[in-house]
């Protein structure tokens, strides 16, 4: 975690309550497209904001499910992926996690998990680097908020989940309806009507649901 990037943090988010998962604070941007102007240059709808900068309304969901069900987690080695802000990450720590390890491919949102872990008085490993064509290696449960938002992302994320199901890892996701999810491959575990900024989403909430992983053929396969 480099200085600068956590500098940038700090200057472009503030700290505040997460909106439906009020236990845990997060530093938030205000404004997503001003914010992507400076990290990327460029605001296109196939292309969302730093997910490090938001409460992504996939990870609300899995943070207030792992919040309101700690023994999914207590004593227990955790990964979370594609880990954004770190909420559901944090989450997992109050929860009573063994450890945590938080893995992100943005430099800013490696630095922003460090940050709001340390806000939220908790240790999580936060971690740069892409593993998704590794293994979840020690993780006993696997969590994974808001990340079936593309076809390339959903392929490459579900086939690191199977792995790490079919390891034994417990593999749940939080996901508000997005096209890639591929269901068939999932149980349901709740649904949350989470508030969400409409500048993201273009509404003020959105449904999104916990799901868990199955390691075995996709319903109604032979």
């Amino acid at each position: 975690m480099s200085e600068l990037s956590t500098a940038f943090v700090r200057l472009h988010a503030r700290l505040a309550p997460v909106a439906f998962v009020p236990e845990v604070r997060l530093h938030q941007a205000d404004e997503p497209i001003g914010l992507w102007e400076l990290t990327e240059g460029e605001f296109r709808s196939d292309r969302p904001p730093p997910f490090w900068a938001f409460a992504w309304a996939g990870g609300q969901g899995l943070a207030r499910y792992v919040t309101d069900h700690p023994e999914l987690v207590t004593g227990r080695r955790v990964l979370d992926l594609a880990s954004g802000s770190g909420l559901v990450a944090i989450a997992a720590a109050r929860a009573g996690a063994a450890t945590v390890r938080a893995v992100e491919v943005d430099e800013l949102a490696v630095a922003a998990v460090a940050l709001n872990a340390e806000a939220n008085a908790v240790r999580v490993a936060a971690e740069y680097g892409d593993i998704l064509d590794g293994d979840a290696g020690d993780a006993e449960v696997v969590l994974a908020g808001d990340v079936f938002y593309s076809e390339a992302m959903a392929k490459r994320m579900l086939r690191f989940l199977l792995r790490a199901a079919r390891a034994g890892a417990r593999v749940l996701v939080g996901d508000p309806g997005r096209a890639f999810l591929p269901r068939d491959r999932f149980d349901e575990l709740a649904v949350y009507e989470v508030p969400v900024p409409p500048a993201l989403e273009s509404v003020r909430v959105k449904r999104t649901t916990v799901w868990q992983l199955r390691a075995g053929l996709p319903k109604g396969a032979d």
